[in-house]
């Protein structure tokens, strides 16, 4: 209940001294006989009767006059305040419960004397006349025209008891490290502080690396032991500097640097965990080297959360791990960047495709003997509605990870075959081959041969005017549904090409057995030709017998990234048939395709 200025319930606990004189004085008018349980209602048995159950009831509990003081007390409280219940009459429970000296207590307590409020709770710390203190719940109520009910509870051992089991619950039982919840408490508790005297906040957040193993191969026990052993170190680490260190699960550990002075202090203290962890740890008969990784984070607490702290720590020891464990990685916010950009268009990538947000650009293919336009490439891009265009390298690699390579890779073949047969029906004298690449996963998670079919059906472009490319490593070494798929394409008339050929198996024997009717040499054999002054003499001996091997087995070859006069002179040399570079035309639109044919 609360009582004038917030009441008593939210006020700080006080200590009173009990009064334990006694009165000889007659007791206060209106006290008379009726002072007892019941007075001035029912039948002398039932008063009787009350009496008996106020005496001896285990609840401490007096009765009051209008004036505030005691008319009669029980037993039970005078055993819990140590005094003798009948010294306890006519004293004034005020001063006895430690309200006196409580102006908002004591305010509360005298408007359930004068009827203005019914009931009064709150919680005091009360002297005993021994020196002894207890915490009590105290209750006054209101007994309609009965006297005043007063009743006392010691909650000392209930606290207690609640102080125990928060203290179970919020530590762990194998390290007795802080656990989870406490940690993120203090860490809202720090953030919610502003960083304390500094005005920062430090966090290293690690796991064991290889736990796992310890636990499969020796057992949860020894487990157990090499945690609590791996805390205890932590906690050496961490005294120093009054740092909290806490298990949050599994094999994780977080360190909290309140009043952190700078990323050096993070840092060093990272350092020192690394250290401490290098020397071998003799649990339960074996000897167990042991490593982590430490995902640190340091900064202004002023615009920061502790959610916030927790999230970017998680993808600091991400980093650690990725980096090559046993070594700590401070969190950079360009790389954040970097890796909430790749979520959010791994989140809208299938969307993105449904909506129409892709595009196709095309780089021309060019006859090195004849300059002739004899094809094009088909090149997707993302126009993203809030990172702009997009190349191919943002993106792709996200679409092969979550399949929708498959959707995005059926949208890029039929457009490309759209485009191309509006080519063919423009310039029928100038026929142009379009090559669509291929992803690996649109062969085994798609029916690739039925696609193509039913685009080339719908389009009615003709299969040798459609060349699928696909990488050496996808290609090499194809077997059951690939290699199917290849055969099935190639008897359909589709042309096949191996894209950047002679970085991957480089297998020219398997190939006789592929279905391959082109292969585009990478951009890096291409590297030495850039200067007639200092040519690469390896370079030009390596393409030159690649280029003869391929065409005794029957193969075309395409340059790519020629880039000046030079070369393109030099790949016709050594026989190249087609190339593909800025020095012909970087990716344009369908409409410069359309401008160069005319």
């Amino acid at each position: 209940m609360g009582g004038p200025s917030g009441g008593p319930g939210v006020e700080p606990e006080s200590t009173a001294q009990v009064i334990t004189h006694s009165h000889t004085s007659a007791p206060h008018s209106g006290a008379g006989a009726s002072t007892g349980p019941g007075a001035g209602t029912g039948t002398g048995t039932e008063q009787r009767d009350y009496r008996a159950a106020f005496a001896i009831a285990q609840s401490a509990m007096a009765l009051l006059a209008p004036d505030g003081t005691v008319l009669e007390a029980n037993g039970a409280f005078g055993t819990l305040l140590g005094a003798a219940p009948e010294r306890l009459s006519s004293v004034g429970a005020a001063g006895l419960l430690g309200l006196a000296g409580d102006q908002h207590a004591r305010a509360a307590f005298h408007e359930v004397l004068t009827g203005r409020r019914e009931r009064l709770r709150c919680t005091r710390r009360i002297a005993r006349p021994d020196g002894s203190t207890l915490r009590a719940e105290i209750t006054l109520s209101r007994t309609g025209a009965r006297p005043l009910l007063l009743s006392v509870e010691d909650v000392g051992e209930r606290d207690t008891l609640r102080e125990e089991l928060r203290h179970l619950r919020m530590h762990d039982p194998v390290s007795r490290l802080p656990n989870r919840a406490l940690f993120l408490e203090r860490l809202s508790a720090a953030v919610a502080d502003q960083g304390g005297r500094t005005g920062r906040i430090g966090l290293c957040y690690l796991d064991l690396d290889g736990f796992k193993a310890v636990n499969d191969t020796l057992g949860h026990r020894v487990g157990d032991e090499l945690l609590a052993a791996v805390g205890r170190r932590l906690l050496a680490c961490a005294e120093p500097g009054g740092h909290l260190v806490a298990r949050l699960g599994g094999d994780e550990f977080a360190l909290l640097v309140r009043d952190s002075t700078g990323t050096g202090q993070a840092t060093g203290l990272a350092e020192s965990v690394l250290a401490a962890l290098q020397q071998p740890f003799d649990v339960g008969g074996h000897r167990l080297a042991v490593s982590a990784s430490i995902g640190v984070v340091e900064r202004e607490a002023a615009g920061t959360t502790a959610t916030g702290l927790m999230q970017a720590a998680d993808t600091t020891l991400y980093w650690a791990k990725a980096d090559g464990k046993a070594r700590w990685t401070l969190f950079d916010p360009e790389r954040n960047e970097h890796r909430m950009t790749r979520q959010a268009l791994s989140r809208t990538l299938r969307q993105a495709v449904e909506r129409g947000e892709f595009v196709l650009d095309y780089q021309p293919l060019v006859a090195l003997d004849s300059g002739e336009l004899r094809g094009v490439e088909a090149l997707v891009r993302w126009e993203h509605p809030h990172f702009g265009r997009l190349a191919p390298n943002r993106f792709i690699g996200l679409a092969e990870e979550d399949g929708s390579i498959v959707q995005l890779g059926r949208w890029v073949l039929a457009e490309s075959c759209r485009q191309a047969r509006a080519w063919q029906l423009a310039h029928p004298d100038a026929p142009l081959v379009v090559s669509v690449n291929v992803a690996v996963r649109q062969i085994w998670d798609s029916d690739l041969v039925a696609d193509v079919a039913e685009v080339l059906a719908e389009t009615g472009l003709p299969p040798r005017l459609l060349q699928l490319e696909l990488t050496e490593s996808a290609v090499m070494g194809s077997a059951g549904r690939p290699l199917q798929a290849l055969h099935a394409l190639d008897a359909m008339g589709v042309r096949i090409a191996i894209d950047d050929f002679g970085t991957g198996y480089s297998n020219l024997a398997y190939m006789s057995r592929l279905p391959v009717s082109a292969l585009k040499l990478d951009g890096s054999f291409v590297q030495g030709f850039r200067s007639a002054e200092h040519p690469n003499p390896a370079d030009e001996t390596i393409v030159e017998a690649l280029v003869d091997l391929a065409h005794r087995l029957g193969l075309t070859v395409t340059a790519e990234c020629v880039e000046n006069a030079d070369q393109a002179e030099r790949l016709r040399r050594i026989g190249c048939d087609t190339g593909q570079g800025w020095h012909y035309s970087r990716p344009v639109t369908p409409a410069a395709i359309s401008a160069l044919l005319s």
